[in-house]
């Protein structure tokens, strides 16, 4: 039988409630928290630091990313799975970047200018490179907000590759 005064009517703790009907998963997390896929909320402090892990790659490539990698890994899988986009990414751009100096360099040898000629493939590497840094800049703000938003949101191929990793 059961106490008229009973806060759980059926005998034992209820689902959060929501007002609005059914089932509330985010009820009782700290206020502006997603849910991980991993489980539990992704923090503010969660947030800052993948938002941080984002934002250095633009200045300091992959050396900023996998500090708060090492740093963070363990303790969430949110900051560990933005830091390792991170550092996967800056490792790609900077495996392209190299690709395409000495690309440059082999082709100087192979031609070199005569005269007054002005090399077409220093123009066509110049262009490249102006264009794979603003990717790489405009990639860096995107994913920055994205990680302060709370969101697992990933680079096109990189993002599920570390997903199956982590």
């Amino acid at each position: 039988m059961q106490d008229p005064g009973s806060q759980y009517p059926y005998g034992g703790p209820q689902p959060p409630h929501n007002p609005y009907g059914g089932y509330n998963p985010y009820a009782g997390m700290p206020p502006n928290a997603k849910q991980q896929p991993f489980g539990g909320a992704v923090t503010q402090d969660e947030r800052s630091m993948a938002m941080l892990a984002h934002l250095l790659q633009i200045f300091t490539g992959f050396i900023g990313p996998l500090i708060i990698y090492f740093v963070k890994k363990d303790q969430s899988k949110f900051v560990a799975y933005h830091a390792l986009q991170s550092i996967v990414w800056q490792l790609c751009y900077m495996a392209c970047m190299m690709v395409g100096v000495f690309a440059t360099i082999a082709l100087t040898v192979a031609m070199p200018p005569r005269g007054g000629d002005f090399p077409v493939f220093f123009l066509f590497f110049w262009l490249i490179a102006m264009g794979g840094g603003l990717l790489n800049l405009v990639l860096g703000i995107i994913y920055t907000i994205k990680a302060n938003n709370g969101d697992w949101g990933g680079y096109p191929v990189i993002g599920q590759w570390v997903k199956r990793f982590l």
